[in-house]
């Protein structure tokens, strides 16, 4: 559905994004995960046509971008950092505009336009000039003309920004629900939005792409992966037992907090022997937890290995 082959943008000396090769399969959510400036936004606008690039290929729905750009675009929705927009046109006006420029039949533009805007909440601020919109409300203008025609392909580039909770939590809502019948591609510097969105994460800096996994997968390189953690508060725990444990690596204690955490040796299961150790010592735990791994810290550590390493 989305397919880049050695995609490659230079700006002069500059490569903003360099050989990026990736696939996004049908009712795949796929972040395109990187600290600021790692290209993420340069890649999106070179799949939707917007930027030529220096070499390689996109293909939307096996369309090349470049070779068939009408077939692409009508296939693509496409919500660009900023969603430029008219400021002087209402709501009401610039999602008609869009109906027209897409060439919808009239009927399907009707019943789409009202289904895009009761899903966004846009109802009580249709005749509102777009130049007066908060920020957040732009985004949801944005998302909507995005959506607009149905398309069976969607790039959303940090599509809660600037929203609150309650509006992140409901356009969530709504990508969750679509991803069921499309293909989507998320750029976003937030990894919480991988959490709450992604089933596949291709992570990038200084324009390449240095790891393509699961959540899962990644989650399962951090070291607190299979690691348990637990507080209980003024025990006198002793990390030597904990760590005289087969399979245990290593032990550490919050000088903040003093909540343990105990690390197990090349992902070995070391719960249930942590908890043995607990009852046998009759020691009060308020709380053990089995960690997943720590995303950030994955994140981190495959975003500042020097370029040219393999993640």
């Amino acid at each position: 559905m989305i397919e880049t082959d050695r995609l490659t943008r230079c700006y002069g000396p500059l490569t903003a994004v360099d050989a990026l090769t990736l696939r996004a399969e049908p009712g795949q959510v796929l972040g395109l995960l990187g600290p600021n400036g790692a290209g993420k936004s340069t890649a999106m606008r070179m799949i939707a046509g917007f930027l030529a690039p220096t070499s390689g290929t996109a293909r939307v729905c096996g369309h090349d971008v470049r070779k068939e750009p009408l077939a692409a675009k009508r296939a693509l929705g496409y919500l660009p950092e900023g969603a430029p927009s008219y400021g002087e046109m209402t709501i009401r006006e610039f999602l008609v505009f869009m109906v027209r420029v897409r060439g919808l039949d009239r009927d399907i533009a009707f019943r789409r336009f009202d289904e895009v805007v009761m899903r966004l909440e846009l109802e009580d601020v249709l005749e509102q000039t777009i130049g007066t919109l908060s920020k957040g409300l732009r985004r949801r203008v944005g998302l909507a003309q995005a959506i607009l025609h149905d398309p069976p392909v969607l790039m959303l580039d940090e599509p809660t920004d600037g929203l609150d909770p309650n509006q992140k939590h409901s356009v969530r809502m709504l990508i969750d629900a679509m991803a069921r019948e499309r293909t989507i591609l998320i750029s976003t510097h937030l990894l919480e939005e991988v959490h709450a969105l992604c089933n596949r994460v291709a992570i990038i800096a200084n324009g390449r792409l240095l790891a393509d996994a699961t959540p899962a997968e990644l989650e399962a390189r951090s070291r607190y992966h299979g690691a348990v953690s637990f507080s209980a508060p003024g025990s006198g725990v002793s990390r030597e037992m904990l760590a005289r444990i087969p399979h245990v690596a290593s032990v550490e204690v919050d000088p903040l907090d003093g909540r343990v955490t105990v690390f197990p040796r090349n992902s070995q299961p070391i719960l249930d022997e942590v908890q043995a150790l607990l009852r046998t010592q009759n020691l009060e735990v308020s709380e053990i937890q089995l960690e997943q791994g720590r995303l950030d810290e994955v994140f981190r550590q495959i975003t500042t290995q020097p370029r040219g390493a393999q993640a």
